[in-house]
């Protein structure tokens, strides 16, 4: 089967939804392909026991007014909130430095299935290659299904995106490639643990500390979106998270469980955990530009949050970006 298209765009995070928005809201007809169950990417939200928790993204921040307007389309349909405006550190409790910091009703994974609600979305699709076909692109997929299209859109993390390019022997000219290999990636180890008995974290119900092995703590109940049990998120800082990151599961409850333990209540017992390994959690060494768009080729555009601003907020401007540099070029 062969789908074609104007926009292929490849990763269901933030900014491959946002992109196809723009996309489709500007007459182009748009598929976007996942290669995982759900949306989100990073936006991700696991259901332990009866709860709830954000495993990849904890919060977001707004400091472009481009994104601020839809923060606050989404805080006025009740799905962002403000849970916070500074954090506890190693035995003090939560600062107030003024800026908020926001979370998503339901958990971070919710705003993604908001943003995919109008868009034509082909989950649990894994392409195999990606090559040119006349003056487009094709994509294959590892189910026999391909895509063309006019103007295709990558945003999974760099590494995953080239060795689709390479699959399908995509000439990208030398500074194009020499400035996307140049884009680094921190690991994450992200633990959820379901508690029942008490657990004691300052205020506003999480705890961060980046030069600690485990660096981040937090209450997805005290925090807004678990009210139905007590769900602790706990990620290893990036250092951890490289020398640990191949351990096996039960060596990595453990290093969860050491740092959350002096925050137990007696008579706290966990009822079950989730690890998750991010291989490609946080850029290290980004592009300057919001941005790439490929030179000599049908339009071709690479974007996600190792693109000039990392964090949630850096995904969405990038998502945008491109999606408008791809539109002038169609």
């Amino acid at each position: 089967m062969v789908e074609k298209v104007d926009g292929l765009i490849v990763g269901a995070g933030l900014a491959g939804l946002l992109a196809a928005n723009t996309l489709q809201a500007a007459g182009k007809s748009v598929i976007v392909v996942e290669k995982a169950r759900g949306v989100g990417g990073r936006l991700a939200t696991w259901r332990l026991g009866p709860g709830r928790g954000d495993y990849g993204a904890q919060f977001f921040t707004v400091r472009e007014p481009e994104f601020q307007k839809f923060v606050d389309e989404w805080r006025e349909a009740g799905l962002a909130f403000e849970w916070t405006r500074g954090w506890a550190t190693e035995g003090e409790s939560g600062a107030d430095d003024g800026f908020p910091r926001y979370a998503i009703s339901g958990g971070m994974t919710a705003v993604a299935k908001h943003l995919a609600q109008n868009l034509t979305l082909h989950n649990q699709t894994k392409l195999g290659k990606i090559n040119l076909v006349g003056n487009g692109w094709e994509a294959v997929a590892e189910n026999g299904r391909s895509y063309q299209s006019r103007a295709l859109l990558l945003t999974p993390p760099v590494p995953q995106s080239l060795a689709l390019l390479n699959a399908g022997e995509v000439p990208l000219a030398d500074a194009d490639r020499a400035a996307l290999e140049k884009i680094e990636y921190a690991p994450c180890l992200s633990g959820l643990f379901w508690f029942e008995g008490e657990v004691n974290l300052p205020e506003p119900g999480a705890l961060q500390r980046p030069d600690a092995p485990v660096s981040f703590l937090a209450d997805n109940q005290r925090k807004g979106i678990s009210p139905e049990a007590t769900i602790i998120t706990a990620h290893a800082n990036p250092m951890m998270s490289k020398i640990w990151y191949e351990a096996p599961i039960q060596e990595l409850v453990g290093l969860f469980m050491r740092a959350l333990r002096p925050f137990l209540g007696k008579n706290s017992t966990v009822k079950a955990h989730h690890i998750h390994r991010w291989r490609y959690a946080l850029p290290t060494v980004i592009h300057p530009q919001r941005t790439l768009l490929a030179a000599g080729l049908p339009p071709l555009a690479f974007a996600g949050d190792a693109f000039n601003g990392p964090r949630v907020e850096g995904a969405a401007l990038s998502g945008l970006a491109a999606a408008k540099a791809l539109i002038e070029q169609l």
